[in-house]
């Protein structure tokens, strides 16, 4: 197949769908895991002539599995949190840079130049552990912000609070990415009037606060902020891309990503356009892992291929694909 980098090279509907047909065939023949599942469906690159054809990888293969489309050396992994005694997953990546441009470029089609915000990261729970895909991005941006006021915060708030202030009142275009709970802390602490600043979470009370519906959160944080609208960031451990939303909990995706939804009841028949079901994403970064995965998330997908998240299936495992001993 082409380039990875030619993944960032789609204009069209059918630039992806040709090049999600070609990642299939290759990973079909470079992933041991993922051949394995194929073949149990009886699903072969010879009968498969569209994307929703392709069949998608339970995420929780990757806490039990190396996905792996590739032999190069890994110089990366990425894990995610998990409460005490339960199993993470594991992203083994082999190619940071295509992570890099993944986000750079995403975020870019979306929000313009990262190098023209002050990019403020508030994230404690992800600063407190390793190997957090969310921090590598973060500290990133950071570095590559032309200001020198960007950086973390983890529990200093006061200081934070009074530099918001001060960039905002400058004029400055300012990036707050925080996970839930810590931007809750913060208004409960000041309440802001900010013109000047995006407000992006992350998501996630990560066991500090009550779990709150999205419009509840984004209410609090709209008022304690004092801005029309809560920015966020749809991302995970086993993908290296993201997709965002400007507001009212739709999120869109970059050119080289896609969702598509699944039923409930049956995980491997894929849903006409409108109807809520089990989200699964094309990730066409994720070539040297697997491109093709069936989230444990409930979502809803419009006709532009804007979606929304509207929830979580329980612990237990998407029903339907447990076709492997995991």
């Amino acid at each position: 197949m082409r380039t990875p980098d030619s993944i960032f090279d789609i204009k069209t509907p059918e630039d992806f769908e040709a090049l999600a047909l070609q990642v299939f065939n290759f990973q079909f023949h470079n992933n041991g895991v993922y051949r394995s599942f194929c073949d149990l469906l009886n699903a072969h690159p010879s009968d498969v002539k569209q994307s929703s054809q392709i069949p998608f990888l339970p995420i929780q293969f990757f806490k039990s599995h190396e996905v792996l489309s590739t032999t190069a050396p890994i110089t990366k992994l990425f894990t995610s949190s998990g409460t005490t005694g339960s199993t993470t997953s594991t992203h083994y990546v082999s190619d940071l840079s295509l992570y890099e441009k993944s986000f750079t470029k995403g975020f870019q089609a979306f929000y313009g130049p990262v190098e023209d915000y002050v990019v403020l990261a508030l994230l404690p729970s992800y600063l407190e552990r390793d190997g957090s895909s969310l921090i590598y991005m973060a500290d990133a941006m950071i570095k590559a912000s032309n200001h020198t006021e960007s950086g973390f915060y983890l529990n200093n708030l006061s200081a934070l609070k009074d530099t918001l202030i001060s960039l905002d009142k400058q004029g400055k275009k300012v990036l707050l990415l925080g996970v839930s709970f810590a931007l809750l802390d913060l208004i409960e602490m000041h309440q802001f009037d900010l013109k000047n600043t995006i407000i992006m979470e992350t998501g996630g009370m990560k066991g500090r606060r009550k779990e709150l519906i999205r419009e509840e959160l984004h209410a609090l944080l709209k008022t304690g902020f004092g801005v029309d609208a809560i920015h966020s960031e749809y991302g995970m451990t086993e993908l290296l891309s993201q997709a965002y939303s400007k507001g009212h909990g739709l999120f869109e995706c970059p050119s080289w990503m896609r969702i598509i939804t699944r039923e409930p009841e049956d995980a491997l028949h894929i849903q006409a356009t409108g109807k809520t079901g089990g989200l699964n994403v094309i990730d066409l970064a994720n070539i040297n892992s697997c491109a093709f995965i069936a989230t444990q998330d409930l979502g809803r997908v419009r006709p532009d291929g804007s979606f929304e998240v509207i929830g979580r299936f329980d612990s237990s495992d998407i029903r339907g694909c447990n076709l492997m001993v995991l």
